[in-house]
């Protein structure tokens, strides 16, 4: 019984070395992995600041609507120099 049980597990853990290996290889390759497509954040649009230049992500707490663009701040600086102009 205890043969059996250390076979097992034996078995179990050489099946998750293996596919833990196909897994980077895959990743190696450009592929995509399982463990990859759970770790990658939603992608978020990014706009330039037009002050500094700074990417900031679209729908900033910081932003200016003028001429019916919006423009989106790194800081309240940059907001406010963009106002003044």
């Amino acid at each position: 019984m205890i043969r059996f049980l250390l076979l097992s597990i034996l078995i179990l853990a050489i099946a998750r070395a293996f596919w833990r290996v196909m897994d980077g290889i895959l990743e190696a390759a450009g592929g995509t992995t399982r463990q990859r497509q759970r770790r990658q954040p939603p992608p978020m649009k990014l706009v330039r600041d037009p002050v500094c230049g700074t990417w900031v992500p679209e729908g900033s707490p910081n932003s200016l609507t003028s001429g019916g663009t919006t423009h989106y701040f790194c800081s309240d600086k940059c907001r406010e120099a963009f106002s003044r102009k």
